[in-house]
């Protein structure tokens, strides 16, 4: 009887661990993205800062960093936020 019941806490186990990880992975922080910038018309991977706008949806509030501006100030417009 005690192999079942290890079989099912390890299931649990593994669940709340993908659970977990799915968080961390596709939740709130910063994230790497691809974007085309409407001011050079260029390609650049900027760092979004995501939050949750509301139950279950994430929305972009910030850029802190872009690969087309090499200083850590960002001195544009940011209004590569409307395309993320």
């Amino acid at each position: 009887m005690w192999p079942i019941y290890l079989v099912e806490a390890l299931t649990v186990l593994a669940a709340w661990t993908v659970a977990a990880y799915a968080i961390w992975k596709c939740g709130p922080g910063f994230r790497k993205r691809a974007v085309k910038c409407p001011n050079t018309r260029r390609r650049a991977v900027v760092l979004a800062e995501q939050r949750e706008g509301g139950f279950g949806c994430l929305r972009v509030v910030d850029v802190t960093a872009c690969s087309l501006i090499p200083s850590q100030v960002l001195s544009c417009g940011k209004a590569c936020v409307a395309r993320l």
